[in-house]
């Protein structure tokens, strides 16, 4: 059985799949970024909602890549987690 970290490997030596992989990245990088944070405060989705008045629903679409939030949304999410949300630009 291939693993995913395997199958991911075989794939990225293609062109084209490693081009769009890139290209998501940021978006990889702040659903991970989500999930960690919440996950370090041992909160579920449903507790985050109820702190940040997101709904529950709107939350799990965020971290499963089916929405992508606003910064409104993200301001909402890391105040309710007790954080600041900072934003970088980084050169290629």
């Amino acid at each position: 059985m291939k693993t995913l970290k395997k199958y991911k490997s075989e794939q990225m030596k293609d062109d084209q799949f490693r081009k769009e992989y890139e290209n998501l990245q940021p978006e990889f990088d702040i659903i991970k970024a989500i999930v960690d944070a919440r996950n370090t405060q041992h909160l579920t989705q449903a507790e985050l909602a109820k702190r940040t008045g997101i709904n529950q629903a709107d939350i799990s679409k965020i971290e499963n890549g089916t929405r992508n939030p606003s910064l409104d949304m993200l301001k909402r999410l890391a105040e309710g987690m007790n954080m600041r949300l900072e934003l970088k630009f980084i050169p290629k």
